[in-house]
């Protein structure tokens, strides 16, 4: 491993610490007391308040003026100025712990634990004036600081900003310590789902956790990850979807049960994808489609306002509002009133033929359903920024759907489209095992045909569903996604702590 000068020196100063008998990793508790924030936002000189606390956190820099110095220690709820003086932190004959270890043996970077009090500066600055100081931790990589020069005009210039994204994704750590709006949208994102929680929690719906590894993979259109138990001597496979286990359970006897899982789709990626994805997946017994798009309204329109306080979110270019009702179109009204083209009657020659018109390149594989979904994806979906139900897909494209109860050949299925993608699946679920197994058998053939993404026949889940399944409604919502819009991000590793990278290359 090749060291820069900076990794050397740092490594030597550690060296420098020991021989003095200062452990640069010790490892007794510090009693924090106090963070950057609330001393920032509530402190008064009036007060009397915050004047024996213990902060922690990274120093983020410094201004040395002799027997005294400002410094800037960063915590996890921001940054606040602190005020070293040299008596203060060493009062003894002994000055070491200033001249030596503060000025010459700390860096960028060090954690530090403080002792102090609160004061404002000549120049109106809240800061914390130091009377004990203590190493936490030696950091022996250079953070990349951000600089920024202004000019005469007021002309901001930055410096050394980590910006690039393969970068920002791989070193996530990095990113979060320099870039702090990073922070805000991982927070935002626990945010969003503690909000659904408790909306699914207030509905009175039970959490549940159901297999990851599993002996047959199902309840999606996706290719598996594959991997072997050494004991049992089987194959499994990560999940795809969980949806079959809490249709399961839903025969068991719960009127409720949702999750939210981490699936796996080993599939391509994008801005929109990445091989491990979380979604929640909600199953309601003696409920329908129609129920279903009204409780996804409540829901997503109750996030906005709790992130934002508004239904409206900025994204892009495009201001989304979530306030109910949403707009809705049918597939086959979305197709039409965006081509101009009724395909609610074509074979699949005739979609074939219509989507080579269309400019649509199609894998020679597939079936009616998944043209007709290329077809909508290509055409449709870009199109629609504003929240929009798409409603009642060709049964071909729905295996786990139930059959629409007025329109032949459809099922009782709708999508939330938002941005101009996919935020949410629902159906009225196929409860009829008969029907179930039939549409089980034509997935069997699609992947005799070569479609990878063809879903398996699961004998339990049949034998599960022989024993009768209540109707029920199903959902499924993407969290990456719904975050993405949620907090402004344009990739999907951008609301990913450690989204799935190519191998690094050796330096």
């Amino acid at each position: 491993m090749q060291l820069s000068e900076q990794e050397i020196r740092r490594r030597h100063e550690r060296e420098q610490l020991q021989s003095k008998g200062i452990n640069p990793y010790p490892s007794e508790l510090f009693p924090v007391s106090a963070f950057a924030k609330d001393i920032k936002e509530n402190f008064k000189p009036e007060s009397g308040e915050y004047q024996d606390v213990y902060l922690a956190g990274r120093l983020m820099s410094r201004r040395i003026m002799g027997k005294a110095s400002f410094a800037e220690l960063m915590d996890s709820t921001g940054r606040i100025q602190i005020y070293v003086s040299r008596d203060d932190i060493a009062p003894s004959d002994d000055k070491a712990l200033y001249n030596e270890v503060f000025k010459k043996m700390l860096d960028i970077g060090d954690f530090i634990g403080i002792r102090g009090y609160a004061f404002v500066t000549q120049v109106g600055e809240i800061s914390v004036h130091v009377t004990e100081l203590k190493l936490l931790t030696k950091s022996l990589r250079p953070l990349p600081i951000v600089k920024e020069t202004v000019d005469e005009q007021g002309n901001k210039t930055t410096y050394d900003a980590f910006t690039d994204p393969e970068m920002r994704y791989r070193q996530r750590y990095v990113d979060l310590v320099v870039n702090p709006q990073v922070r805000e949208t991982f927070m935002k994102r626990t945010q969003l789902t503690n909000s659904m929680r408790q909306f699914l929690n207030a509905k009175g719906y039970l959490e549940v956790e159901t297999p990851i590894l599993q002996p047959l993979y199902g309840g999606a259109a996706a290719r598996p990850f594959k991997t072997h138990h050494n004991t049992l001597d089987m194959t499994l496979y990560l999940r795809i979807a969980n949806e079959l286990y809490l249709k399961r359970l839903i025969v068991g006897g719960f009127d409720g049960v949702y999750e939210f899982a981490k699936d796996f789709r080993n599939e391509g990626m994008s801005r929109f994808h990445n091989p491990e994805f979380t979604q929640v997946e909600l199953y309601v017994a003696y409920k329908d489609y129609y129920w279903m798009m009204d409780l996804v309204e409540e829901m997503v329109e109750k996030v906005a306002l709790d992130l934002h306080g508004t239904t409206e979110v900025q994204v892009g270019e495009n201001k989304i509002n979530f306030a109910r009702p949403w707009k809705r179109f049918t597939m086959f009204e979305a197709i039409e009133h965006f081509t101009k083209i009724d395909i609610s009657e074509m074979d699949e020659p005739e979609l074939r033929n219509t989507a080579e018109k269309l400019g649509i390149r199609l894998d020679p594989k597939i079936g009616k359903g998944k043209i007709i979904d290329e077809i909508f994806g290509e055409m449709c979906e870009p199109h629609l920024i504003q929240p929009t139900f798409i409603t009642d897909y060709p049964v071909e494209m729905s295996p786990l759907a139930k059959r629409h109860r007025s329109k032949e050949g459809l099922v009782e299925r709708f999508e939330a489209i938002c941005n101009g993608k996919e935020i949410c699946n629902a159906f009225s679920e196929l409860n009829d095992p008969i029907d179930q197994r039939a549409r089980f058998e034509e997935q069997l053939e699609l992947g005799r045909r070569g479609d990878t993404e063809a879903m398996v026949l699961d004998e339990d889940f049949l034998r599960a569903l022989e024993y009768g399944m209540p109707p029920t409604a199903g959902l499924g919502i993407g969290i990456d996604r719904l975050s993405m819009i949620m907090t402004n991000s344009n990739s999907i590793q951008d609301v990913l702590f450690f989204p799935q990278m190519k191998p690094e290359r050796p330096e």
